[in-house]
């Protein structure tokens, strides 16, 4: 059966793009979306300990978003911006950078007056650039003092704030974007599902830009998905398969832990701890191994993240329920509202 990008196209409102996260992270809407049935019902996010039972598991993607987006200048002259996509050795990065014609290898650069240096090492085969930087001190901390959020391309606003971006639990550093389902949670609300006897594990993945990358393909199963990193430990490991041995139900927060938990599975549905690259390419027809549910955000018209969706509850469910949400005002994308699918 063929699938078509189109298929999952619907028009959305510019105006129903969030630009700015709303005070308090537990206030966004909430829509419940039927899996089964397609029906839908509104709620406020802080509702949601109300859709979980004890023995349930709630797994959330622990990374953190680094300051990947730099500003500076090339030492012969002219402004660049470097984004960094993932790191290759201790200083050596994969990265995007504008504008790409004028950062030959060889290219010398400067950031912060100096206080960041770099040399573009080679030209990728996808035209992202291989550079080497150069700095004292620790990078952490000379990359929180010059770098900038990297935001989706849809967010207009600048942040005022860098931790609106991230989840509270980030943990492990390594994203070029947030998990942003996770960014709805605050720690008391964490507290109050666990009091309720359901079970949170944690497991990373590091969110590629690759996320916002259309789909240029007509034909679905053309899309060349983009790799990245995921790790599930032996602890998350055992309490996801634990839950689904005694009749739990395993719910996602995002997309991202969706498909890390996908990775890691094996036919027979238990997941094994790890570390890898992940290319999963999930969509209608795809058969979940472990995952139940899901909590997620609404993403863009013929986007991979709206299919992997409709895989878990059918497209037609799926674009009914976006309609309701747009005719309801639902606030969409990074730091819009959410839906939880179950």
């Amino acid at each position: 059966m063929e699938l078509k990008k189109s298929d999952f196209y619907f028009d959305l409102p510019q105006e129903l793009i969030a630009q700015d996260p709303l005070e308090d992270r537990s206030a966004s809407r909430l829509l419940h979306l039927d899996k089964l049935t397609g029906e839908v019902s509104h709620h406020i996010f802080k509702e949601v300990p109300g859709f979980l039972k004890p023995g349930d598991c709630l797994v959330l993607n622990n990374t953190k978003v680094i300051p990947a987006r730099l500003l500076g200048q090339r030492e012969s002259g002219g402004h660049v911006e470097v984004l960094l996509l993932s790191r290759k050795e201790s200083d050596v990065w994969e990265t995007l950078v504008k504008p790409g014609k004028k950062c030959k290898p060889g290219t010398r650069l400067s950031f912060g007056d100096g206080l960041l240096k770099a040399e573009v090492l080679e030209t990728l085969e996808d035209g992202n650039r291989k550079i080497r930087f150069f700095y004292d001190g620790i990078w952490e901390e000379v990359l929180d003092r010059l770098g900038e959020m990297p935001l989706p391309p849809y967010i207009t606003h600048k942040l005022k704030d860098k931790n609106r971006y991230q989840t509270v639990y980030a943990k492990y550093e390594g994203s070029a974007a947030a998990p942003t389902a996770g960014l709805h949670f605050t720690k008391e609300l964490l507290a109050q599902i666990e009091s309720q006897g359901i079970k949170i594990v944690y497991v990373t993945l590091h969110v590629g830009l690759g996320t916002f990358r259309p789909v240029k393909e007509e034909n679905v199963l053309d899309h060349h998905m983009h790799s990245e990193w995921y790790q599930v430990s032996p602890e998350a490991a055992q309490t996801i398969n634990e839950t689904k041995a005694s009749g739990g139900r395993v719910i996602c927060v995002g997309t991202t832990s969706c498909r890390t938990i996908e990775s890691a599975a094996g036919e027979d549905g238990k997941v094994m701890a790890g570390s890898g690259d992940t290319q999963i390419f999930i969509y209608p027809g795809y058969r979940f191994k472990v995952l139940d549910g899901l909590i997620t955000n609404f993403h863009l018209p013929e986007s991979t993240l709206v299919m992997l969706v409709s895989a878990l509850a059918g497209r037609e469910h799926v674009l009914a329920a976006y309609q309701e949400a747009i005719k309801e005002r639902y606030r969409f994308f990074s730091f819009g509202d959410a839906m939880i699918i179950i």
